[in-house]
């Protein structure tokens, strides 16, 4: 139920959040110089092992696994100011987007028939897009203990930022109108364009904005580059 949910939620964040957090000295080192493919295992498999936590703990409250799980989208940025390189992964629903130059790219796009052997493609200026069904990664450098295998799709993406960048990160409640209703993307890009980000208040009432038919949770996160 939702209750359920929200609290997978927290755990699923918690656990994430821990591993990465182990793992940030080699991370933050991979990010920087750009290897993708260890990025993409690592953190494969760090998701693969907090899903197998959420299963685990599902089992001790009696519940079956879907009763006990959650969409997880996770962003990662360099805290070195001369490092543009954003990293994207997670497991589920939601949305990915970026405004550049006045128009909104969808950064996920629907998920291709083929992706069931695996499949990598080119998204906007040829940022790498890989969307992974393989059931089995390698060991890691950033190994937390053994993962079991994957429930759902997981979703990697690293893409190079450029100044003046809004990157939209968000649940599919707010990703769902963003595709599905052009004014609200219309009305964020005139919103969220120069000069600059709104301050918190106004970010906030923009991400509530009414678009009719659409009342599911609206979690986001929004990154302006300087």
């Amino acid at each position: 139920g939702g209750e359920g949910a929200h609290l997978a939620a927290a755990d699923a964040c918690r656990w994430i959040g821990g591993a990465v957090a182990r793992s940030h000295a080699r991370l933050s080192e991979d990010i920087r110089a750009g290897r993708r493919a260890d990025l993409k295992s690592g953190l494969h498999r760090l998701t693969d092992r907090t899903y197998g936590k959420l299963r685990a703990r599902a089992a001790e409250l009696g519940l079956e696994p879907g009763e006990y799980t959650t969409s997880l989208r996770c962003l990662l940025l360099s805290a070195d100011p001369d490092c543009r390189t954003r990293v994207f992964f997670g497991v589920g629903s939601g949305g990915l987007f970026r405004l550049r130059d006045g128009l909104w790219q969808d950064l996920e796009p629907v998920i291709p028939e083929e992706a069931a052997s695996g499949v990598s493609e080119e998204g906007p200026d040829g940022d790498r897009l890989t969307l992974d069904l393989q059931i089995t990664t390698p060991l890691s450098p950033y190994s937390d203990g053994p993962a079991p295998p994957p429930a759902e799709l997981f979703r990697f993406r690293a893409s190079v930022a450029r100044p003046g960048d809004t990157l939209l990160l968000c649940s599919n409640g707010f990703a769902e109108p963003m595709r599905g209703e052009p004014e609200l993307p219309d009305e964020l890009a005139e919103r969220w364009g120069p000069p600059g980000p709104p301050g918190l208040p106004a970010f906030l009432a923009d991400t509530q904005l009414r678009i009719k038919g659409y009342a599911d949770d609206r979690t986001c996160a929004a990154v302006w580059e300087a």
